[in-house]
């Protein structure tokens, strides 16, 4: 696949990348071609990385004119845990990545909020007030610095969890982010019945394809989600939200730039 310039494409989203995987592999590819990063804090790097290697990198993004985003750890957190000492470590792994905020000034930050009907369901008074305490102190901490929490879906089923943990949080600085890859691989439910209800806070998409089948985070296009249907939609409710690119391969990114030139969905929003 031709790798043209969509440097028209790239100044207006966001392509995930591992923090290791930018650090070592693609931080000239991203730089060559204008591609903002969301950079992905999973794993051991808030504990093993230095500082300083998250302050130079961010200069290196700056220096070139980039903004980025961040993903927030989510590997085998509870922000709304029931058991103390796990809830704890929770918030001490994501108040880590939140302390990255004033070093990248992140136009968002997206976090996971890992609730799941058929294991906390049952006892959801007591997890949405775990889980309220958790993103209300750092959708705060976003504020300070101009940034935006991003509460994504992954395992939820239905829109209830986010509307309720949303419209309890009532700050703008606490947002929606629609993944419609795990739409079609987890929740099964198309995105009419979580965007009506959600619009209010919607803030942000996280782009990528599946036959619904699995998360395989395919480029744009190589799947089956309706994502013309998905753009009339947000132009006809006049929804303006990030856009970030989640291929799992090289391949797959350009698959997903190729489509977004060639449909001008971008253009739509």
């Amino acid at each position: 696949m031709s790798k043209s310039n969509y440097q028209h494409i790239t100044s207006r989203c966001f392509v995930n990348a591992p923090w290791y995987d930018l650090k070592e592999r693609y931080l000239d590819l991203f730089l060559s071609h204008g591609i903002q990063p969301e950079i992905g804090l999973e794993g051991l790097c808030l504990y093993e990385e230095p500082e300083e290697e998250f302050r130079k990198i961010a200069k290196i993004l700056r220096d070139n004119k980039l903004s980025c985003t961040l993903h927030a750890p989510f590997f085998d957190l509870a922000p709304g845990g029931l058991d103390p000492e796990i809830l704890k470590a929770s918030r001490n792994k994501l108040r880590k990545a939140f302390s990255l905020i004033e070093i990248f000034q992140p136009k968002s930050i997206v976090c996971h909020m890992n609730f799941e009907e058929n294991k906390q369901g049952y006892k959801m008074v007591e997890w949405k007030e775990s889980a309220l305490a958790t993103w209300r102190e750092l959708t705060q901490v976003a504020a300070k610095s101009g940034s935006i929490l991003m509460l994504e879906n992954t395992y939820e089923n239905s829109p209830d969890a986010h509307e309720a943990i949303l419209s309890e949080i009532d700050s703008t600085s606490a947002r929606f982010c629609l993944d419609v890859g795990h739409l079609m691989s987890f929740a099964k439910t198309p995105w009419q019945d979580w965007l009506p209800r959600l619009s209010p806070w919607l803030g942000q998409l996280h782009l990528h394809d599946n036959n619904g089948t699995g998360d395989q985070h395919l480029g744009l296009g190589l799947g089956a989600f309706d994502f013309s249907g998905l753009f009339g939609f947000l132009a006809a409710n006049n929804l303006h939200p990030l856009v970030t690119l989640e291929p799992h391969s090289e391949d797959d990114m350009w698959q997903a730039l190729q489509y977004l030139d060639e449909t001008r969905l971008l253009d739509m929003i």
